[in-house]
């Protein structure tokens, strides 16, 4: 926040202080009856699934289409609730998978099957870190001496439902708290991504734990460091033309540089100039109206 502070004018912050109940994920039965048949029933199982299985049909790979909560080992042969057992399907998907046990139904797709069953057994520490750090957060926050207000996920949902506006990151962020109208949203948006500052480790080692490759000693190379954000202006060859990213050093003098497009390999470093020192964060502006809106969000 307080770099964010030395950008832009930031006069009050809205945090989404979500909880999730690990037992109602585990075992959404464990609670009341008033509980379950409220108006946000099985709503967080709902968000917790869309976001485990990345929005998208877990059998098909379909994406912004409206997904079904899907009982991996079907109800009738004994299937439970519990979250891992859980996934998302197209419509398509769930009709045609009916009752069958997933081992038959993916039976010709062995490593869709594979990746499906390991997905659904992963840990729910996510939800545990959300809910040891929500709190930590919430002080420091405070800490910045910025007026701080609070609001739940269902009532992010619920803006942006109620305002028409996609499901992004940035969008769900300005939705947070209480929200009557949301103006200019369909423009470009500045996304900060941690990128880190790299690792002291200059030797790789294989699953064994023995030396398999050495980074060389200095990580400034021509007078560039990995995560540098350059312009390359190539004036002929293969990779002829004005290429924009963060940049990879060799030892070599020729560069690797990821763009918004892919990676261009082999820049010589004379084509090369800083535009922007690494600092552990990259920065990319993402137009918010070509993100379509995810119909189950």
């Amino acid at each position: 926040v307080n770099r964010l502070q030395r950008l832009a004018p930031i006069n009050s912050i809205s945090q989404e202080l979500v909880r999730f109940d690990t037992q109602a994920l585990q075992n959404p039965e464990i609670s009341g009856v008033a509980y379950q048949q409220g108006e946000l029933a099985g709503y967080e199982v709902r968000e917790y699934l869309l976001e485990k299985w990345h929005r998208i049909c877990a059998y098909c790979g379909a994406q912004h289409v409206p997904l079904k909560i899907e009982h991996i080992q079907p109800k009738s042969r004994s299937g439970s609730n519990r979250v891992s057992n859980l996934t998302l399907a197209c419509r398509s998907c769930n009709q045609r998978k009916g009752n069958q046990p997933i081992e038959v139904f993916l039976a010709h797709q062995p490593e869709r099957l594979r990746r499906i069953q390991a997905q659904a057994k992963a840990p729910l520490r996510d939800a545990a870190a959300v809910n040891a750090t929500r709190w930590a957060l919430f002080e420091q926050l405070k800490a910045t001496g910025v007026p701080v207000t609070t609001g739940s996920g269902s009532q992010t949902k619920y803006n942006r439902q109620r305002l028409g506006i996609p499901k992004t990151h940035a969008l769900d962020a300005a939705c947070v708290g209480q929200l009557t109208a949301l103006h200019g949203w369909n423009i470009p948006t500045l996304a900060i991504k941690a990128t880190g500052r790299g690792c002291y480790q200059r030797t790789r080692l294989n699953r064994f734990g023995f030396p398999r490759g050495y980074l060389i000693r200095e990580k400034r190379v021509k007078g560039f460091q990995t995560g540098d954000r350059v312009i390359a202006e190539v004036p002929k060859g293969k990779k002829a033309g004005t290429h924009l990213g963060r940049v990879a050093v060799r030892a070599s003098g020729r560069f690797n540089l990821q763009t918004a497009t892919g990676l261009v390999q082999g820049i010589s470093h004379r084509h090369c100039r800083v535009l922007q020192r690494a600092d552990g964060y990259g920065y990319a502006f993402t137009p918010t109206q070509t993100e379509a809106a995810r119909p189950v969000g």
